[in-house]
């Protein structure tokens, strides 16, 4: 069964757009906003003072603590925690039991709060199952962290994260496939043009920064 404002575990206060689904296990506290088409199910708790975009999905035991905000479109699979400092923007992925810190030195007896990092994941990115997301860090437009990466330092639109700790092992498509090295630019030799395996969209990198160029292959 869903649940609706006011219904269950989903408070009177809860702001729920048009067609949002909460299943009737979930607990949506007050001040809590919820977007529009969003789903969210079995287990799952969202804290007052959370903003989920829409057209999100929350799978399974997915906690989203006060303050974190949840761009459009979001996929959070079973098992993951959004803690208090992290801000997921449009399109990014989660995946099953990746994990989100927010204190870079925890210590049981130490209180910490006044300490939490923030870690942002830009649009498009994608985080595999298991890994592992060190607080204070920001993951750029499109990159993929592959699973059971560990995850210490920014990362760069569009790169190919792996390893504990994780390097970058090549980059990534916005259709998330595989960028290969074709050659170098016409327009500029001192870049290098890259080509998404399964699209064949073209990209070019200086350094480490990717871009997406409109010429189709």
């Amino acid at each position: 069964m869903i649940a609706r404002a006011g219904e269950g575990h989903v408070g009177a206060g809860v702001t729920l757009g048009a067609g949002a689904l909460v299943h009737e296990s979930a607990y949506v506290d007050d001040g809590a906003v919820v977007g529009a088409g969003t789903r969210i199910w079995h287990f799952c708790h969202v804290n007052s003072g959370a903003v989920i975009g829409p057209r999100c999905s929350l799978g399974q035991n997915v906690v989203v603590m006060t303050g974190v905000t949840v761009g459009e479109n979001a996929k959070i699979q079973n098992n993951v925690s959004l803690y208090e400092g992290v801000e997921l923007e449009e399109d990014v992925f989660c995946g099953p039991s990746m994990v989100f810190t927010n204190v870079y030195n925890p210590r049981s007896a130490v209180s910490r709060k006044h300490e939490y990092r923030r870690t942002l994941v830009k649009r498009g990115a994608s985080i595999g199952a298991n890994a592992t997301i060190v607080c204070g860090i920001t993951i750029g437009r499109f990159a993929f962290i592959g699973a059971g990466a560990v995850i210490n330092r920014d990362v760069p639109d569009y790169a190919l994260m792996a390893g504990v700790p994780a390097k970058r092992i090549g980059w990534m498509s916005e259709a998330g496939f595989r960028l290969d090295v074709i050659g170098r630019s016409p327009v500029d030799p001192s870049a290098e043009r890259l080509r998404c395996t399964g699209t064949g969209t073209l990209y070019e990198r200086r350094g480490d920064v990717v871009a997406r160029i409109e010429e189709q292959a």
